[in-house]
């Protein structure tokens, strides 16, 4: 199969030398690249964490013609690269386990004169009959003498949602899930209502207390299973090359 990954995390730039990021790291992509590689699959990786893959295999820079890394850092980078991976028409199977940004800096803007902010209510008051106003800031390097700053965030699109409905997509996809605080049923709801939304084949699901333990596949024919974590890598392959030969083989 060729095989289009992405791995590790987006940077959304607050200016050119600030930004927002995540704490993901990229391994679990790489090493499901990796894993890919070896099994004799052609392996394109999108990560922003190359060290990732040197640290699971130091000669990962020689691994020859099946294997290609294209390095990303921000939001926009991965979206035109996942685009034009994609649109080439030649991607069997889409794995999309990178943590990419659900906001992204639309602004940076300080208190004007006379405008002050009451966290005790979280309400805005301005100077004497002034209504509170908020002045831009904005700057290839925002400056660092304000007492304070705003950061305004906007939702960015979901890069998954793109792939089937505007970038018409027809092959395998793999859809990461990460939640915080919930039990195994309310994770598999949730996981599997988001599966579905995107028009993914397979789910990867956990939780960000048990993410280095175990994680959650499927839908398989038992429906979803709990896997450790050392054998995800290993058992998302097996799952997707029945897929694909059930495709290709009738």
């Amino acid at each position: 199969m060729n095989l289009l990954i992405t791995a590790g995390n987006t940077l959304a730039p607050i200016d050119r030398v600030r930004g927002l990021t995540n704490v993901f790291t990229g391994r679990t992509g790489a090493d499901v690249a990796l894993h890919a590689h070896a099994r004799g699959h052609r392996v394109v990786l999108l990560t922003s964490r190359p060290d990732a893959v040197s640290a699971l295999n130091p000669d990962a820079a020689d691994l020859g013609e099946r294997w290609t890394l294209s390095r990303y850092s921000t939001y926009d980078d991965l979206h035109s690269l996942m685009e034009r991976r994609v649109r080439a028409g030649d991607v069997d199977a889409l794995i999309h386990s990178a943590a990419v940004s659900d906001y992204l800096a639309a602004g940076v803007y300080a208190p004007a004169e006379g405008t002050r902010f009451f966290p005790e209510d979280g309400a805005w008051g301005g100077a004497a009959d002034e209504p509170p106003r908020l002045a831009g800031r904005d700057a290839d390097k925002v400056k660092s003498d304000e007492p304070e700053l705003w950061l305004r965030l906007t939702r960015a699109p979901k890069l998954i949602d793109h792939v089937r409905a505007d970038w018409n997509y027809r092959g395998l996809l793999v859809k990461f899930k990460l939640e915080v605080g919930l039990d195994d049923i309310q994770l598999l709801e949730i996981a599997e209502r988001s599966r579905v939304h995107s028009g993914a084949d397979l789910m990867v699901a956990n939780t960000l207390e048990g993410a280095g333990a175990h994680a959650f596949l499927g839908p398989l024919a038992e429906g979803y299973q709990r896997l450790n974590r050392g054998d995800l890598s290993a058992r998302l392959l097996d799952a997707l090359e029945i897929l694909h030969h059930k495709r290709t083989h009738g």
